[in-house]
């Protein structure tokens, strides 16, 4: 084990410590970046709190057990709902200086959006930090991909299993959400540019970019957690047009300029799609 690994397990075992005895919490776990062995050193630790509604996290006991975690902590706690429906709320920590995000996940809720994304069902929502927006299919991938750390009676393991393989029916209902809206939002940009409108073409070539991200994760059935890092992922996949980040940077330098080589990327992805 490296010193940053070293490290990285102390910080997790003082977090499963301190939290693991708050009233609510069902199960622990690590997502993001770091779960995925993707992390650089500046990432962040993304630490799930499971919890069923019946019996919702005790949010002051919460507090209290931040509050024991040993060097300088800072931290902002919030209520079960404060930050809507999807991201439902959780805690912004800094733990010696590392930053520490807490997220509340509501297990029946969970356990529904699974069954949805079986049956080729997604939801879209508008969600502060995600740009794109908040997929259902998200909280399935994050029980997929997520590192159980604490899980006193194994809630976790049978939502795994729902989640490996990955559902046919999830990534054709993704590639038939979000290859439509990627050419829908390449016509926007279209007309915009028309207009001279250069914010309003920079949105729509993010969304046509983002779009096409889903799709290709969808195609190689991968989950996509998040708009972050999700053009460098691209390149990770199996199928995918080739210089794909490289091309995107480009559009994005050339604005309405580079509508042209977009259209092209849309084309490569139909032809992954066709093959």
């Amino acid at each position: 084990m490296t010193g940053a690994s070293a490290n990285d397990e102390t910080l997790l075992d003082r977090l499963v410590r301190a939290l693991g005895g708050v009233i609510g919490v069902r199960a622990i776990v690590l997502g993001g970046s770091r779960a995925r062995g993707e992390a650089t050193a500046a990432s962040d630790y993304d630490i799930g709190l499971y919890y069923e509604p019946a019996a919702q996290i005790d949010v002051g006991a919460l507090g209290k057990a931040i509050a024991t975690l040993p060097g300088p902590t800072t931290s902002t706690v919030t209520a079960i709902g404060e930050w809507g429906p999807w991201i439902n709320g959780g805690a912004w920590l800094t733990v010696e200086r590392t930053r520490v995000d807490l997220l509340y996940r509501d297990m029946t809720k969970v356990r529904g959006v699974i069954a949805t994304c079986h049956a080729g069902r997604i939801e879209r929502a508008y969600q502060p930090g995600h740009p794109h927006g908040f997929i259902s299919s998200i909280w399935m991938g994050e029980v997929a991909l997520c590192r159980v750390l604490w899980d006193p009676d194994k809630v976790m393991t049978p939502l795994k299993r729902q989640c490996d393989p990955y559902p046919d029916a999830l990534g054709e209902a993704l590639i038939r959400t979000f290859f439509w809206e990627a050419r829908f939002a390449v016509e926007n940009a279209e007309h915009g540019s028309g207009r001279d409108d250069v914010n309003y073409v920079a949105g729509c070539i993010f969304r046509t970019v983002a779009c096409l991200c889903q799709t290709l994760f969808a195609l190689n059935r991968v989950y996509l957690l998040n708009e972050k890092g999700a053009v460098r992922g691209v390149e990770k996949l199996t199928r995918h047009p080739p210089d794909f980040a490289a091309r995107v940077a480009q559009i994005h330098c050339f604005g309405a300029a580079g509508l042209p080589a977009l259209r092209g990327l849309i084309g490569d992805v139909e032809a992954l799609l066709k093959a």
